[in-house]
């Protein structure tokens, strides 16, 4: 996964409709763990404050495949975390960073896979993704 492609956050309003917004986040950790940047009146704080379950869809630049995550969000606020994950890129949406600018921690319970040049392909009759998943206790 890398920067070139796109990210897409996927969440669960409060009549469970999938609710979906491009997000710039950084690339993940050594443990996929994702890191995202969001502003703590948006909507999307609210519906993971109701249902942490999100999905971050990553879509390779020109489109020979992608990668799935489905995890558990945490809201962070801690202004160490926030100062440590920060984009200078952000202070025109940001320009106060200590109460407009929240964090979005997302871990890993599940990944699927796809890529083409790579030879990681879906299953030839289901097309579903080969699966890996995490332990939750790493």
């Amino acid at each position: 996964m890398t920067a070139a492609g796109t990210c897409a956050l996927i969440t669960l309003d409060e009549k469970n409709i999938p609710m979906v917004r491009v997000m710039d986040p950084f690339l993940p950790e050594i443990d996929f763990t994702v890191w995202l940047g969001t502003n703590p009146k948006s909507r999307k704080v609210k519906q993971i404050k109701n249902n942490p379950n999100v999905t971050l869809y990553y879509l390779d630049k020109d489109a020979s495949g992608y990668v799935v995550i489905h995890g558990k969000a945490e809201l962070v606020s801690d202004q160490k975390e926030k100062d440590g994950h920060w984009k200078v890129a952000w202070e025109a949406f940001y320009p106060n960073n200590t109460e407009d600018y929240l964090l979005i921690k997302v871990s890993p319970e599940s990944m699927e896979v796809i890529s083409y040049p790579r030879g990681i392909l879906g299953d030839s009759i289901t097309w579903e993704a080969p699966l890996k998943l995490f332990d939750p206790k790493q």
